[in-house]
């Protein structure tokens, strides 16, 4: 894991000034020893947690991984996961479209013809749009890894239960909430939707999100 994400103190502050609700839950999930947005700067690890996670709940993406993790020998890397048959992988707990998702990756960073080193010189839509491009990967698994791989600050995803589910309860509105409250939010937390992404989160998952 690296540093926490330069604007994150900047961030706390603004959002604190901008919004009644977020100030409480920023207060809320301020102790020393709490958990905020970290990154292992490792997108083919982050990639294959965010395929298992796809569809399922926190608990069973945790059981599934933890399998996988032990079938390439805690080495996930492209050149491990290339070796492990098909076989090998579905009995961690994957569907066949995960399966076939997770090779693909291992295939195409190997070969290079997806190159993860250009990510950084895009802008968010660019690299939701490229990295939606690898098989199994939508535009939620591209925010994912915007998110928790790239530290960027204002992705804002919309397609996520959890976060609706967060808007929800902590907003007072029904489930699903509007659209419009929705985007009403992302210009309020703008440029630091990320930020007020992870404490929604927070308020409705006693673990911290990773990917």
């Amino acid at each position: 894991m690296t540093k926490v994400p330069k604007y994150w103190i900047k961030a706390k502050i603004y959002l604190s000034k901008k919004d009644r609700t977020m100030s409480r839950l920023i207060k809320s999930y301020n102790s020393p020893s709490e958990t905020i947005l970290t990154s292992r700067r490792n997108i083919f690890f982050s990639l294959c947690k965010s395929i298992i996670g796809q569809q399922i709940s926190v608990a069973a993406a945790n059981s599934v991984f933890l399998k996988f993790k032990k079938k390439c020998n805690n080495r996930i890397n492209p050149k491990v996961v290339s070796k492990l048959t098909f076989s090998q992988l579905k009995k961690c707990g994957l569907s066949r479209q995960k399966v076939l998702g997770i090779q693909s990756l291992a295939k195409q960073i190997i070969d290079k013809s997806f190159k993860p080193k250009l990510i950084p010189k895009m802008n968010d839509e660019e690299a939701i749009i490229y990295l939606s491009n690898l098989r199994q990967i939508g535009r939620w698994s591209a925010e994912m890894i915007l998110l928790f791989t790239y530290n960027r600050s204002n992705i804002w995803p919309v397609q996520d239960i959890g976060l609706l589910r967060a808007i929800s309860k902590n907003y007072n509105k029904k489930y699903l909430p509007p659209e419009k409250f929705v985007n009403t939010l992302k210009k309020i937390f703008s440029p630091y939707c990320s930020v007020a992404t992870w404490y929604l989160w927070r308020s409705i998952d006693p673990e911290p999100i990773q990917y």
